[in-house]
């Protein structure tokens, strides 16, 4: 039987631990797109407003600490309070969740449950980044000071491809008991996604590239996610320093979860369904998913998960 519960081990902090931990978080530079370049956030008296989104179960609590926190530290930032949530199936909430990021420009959220038992009731996480066109995730795992794990000193940075692959949502019954699930993988999407994964290696100072993929039996598919992302890395970013490599995604899990630190300077790069599976593990390897914040980016929106 096995538990989600994790009970980690806490040591005495030092400065330097704090230290280590600020320099590992300090080069994390974002590449241009739309939304830091001519898209302005919404702002008035010199106050910027950001749309958060609780979301279910712990959610609610973790947001009420992020704002305490920006209270305290006098960060221009307030908070407009949309709800959206799992137990909720009308679209109408999900537009007056959109319609807000539309005027502010980024979001805040908790966690928000995906429902297993109906069909038709559609992920509202899968939702918001097919609607807002959030095409990147990007993961920065670090191990933290005071908790406890196997594996030390980790820096790992996962980007992977969020609005194609097995997560498209199309799939239907075509008979009783016949189920057909349409995985989508078009050139525009991986050309995108890999010239965002590339240009945030080299304002990070990450000059290796390795994409994870399952193109030895998807030959087309992610035979052409392979392709495209090394044409592009050779004849766009080889000149910038890159070095490409890759790894079949059962291969790359063993080798995550035996010797991670040989992925500290590089960037991991996959379609969709890989990179759910492999973000969890690395969250996993330095205490859990609930100590690693994620980005989803998009050319005009952003959206912070706690």
């Amino acid at each position: 039987m096995f538990s989600s519960t994790f009970i980690f081990r806490q040591s005495r902090t030092t400065l330097l631990d704090f230290c280590r931990f600020k320099s590992a978080l300090t080069p994390h530079i974002l590449p241009k797109t739309k939304l830091n370049d001519e898209v302005i956030l919404s702002k008035s008296n010199n106050r910027y407003t950001v749309t958060a989104l609780p979301g279910d179960g712990i959610g609610p609590e973790m947001l009420a600490h992020v704002k305490r926190i920006f209270s305290s530290s006098n960060i221009p930032v307030d908070f407009n309070d949309v709800e959206l949530n799992s137990k909720d199936p009308l679209d109408e909430e999900l537009e007056k969740v959109v319609n807000a990021i539309h005027k502010t420009g980024a979001a805040l959220k908790g966690n928000i449950e995906t429902k297993f038992d109906n069909p038709d009731f559609k992920s509202r996480n899968m939702e918001l980044r097919r609607r807002l066109d959030l095409y990147a995730n990007v993961l920065h795992c670090v191990s933290v000071p005071t908790i406890h794990s196997r594996h030390k000193d980790l820096d790992l940075v996962l980007i992977r491809e969020n609005t194609e692959g097995e997560y498209s949502g199309l799939e239907h019954e075509s008979v009783n008991g016949i189920v057909e699930s349409l995985k989508i993988v078009t050139r525009h999407g991986i050309e995108r996604i890999a010239r965002y994964a590339y240009d945030y290696a080299v304002l990070n100072n990450r000059p290796n590239i390795i994409v994870i993929h399952k193109a030895n039996i998807q030959k087309l598919g992610d035979g052409l996610f392979l392709k495209v992302a090394k044409e592009i890395c050779d004849t766009e970013y080889k000149s910038k320093g890159l070095r490409f490599d890759s790894l079949i995604v059962d291969n790359a899990c063993m080798q995550l979860v035996s010797r991670p630190q040989q992925f500290n300077n590089a960037i991991l790069l996959m379609p969709n369904l890989y990179g759910n599976i492999i973000s969890n593990i690395a969250c996993g390897l330095v205490g859990g998913p609930g100590l690693v914040p994620g980005m989803n980016i998009g050319e005009e929106y952003a959206v912070f998960e706690t």
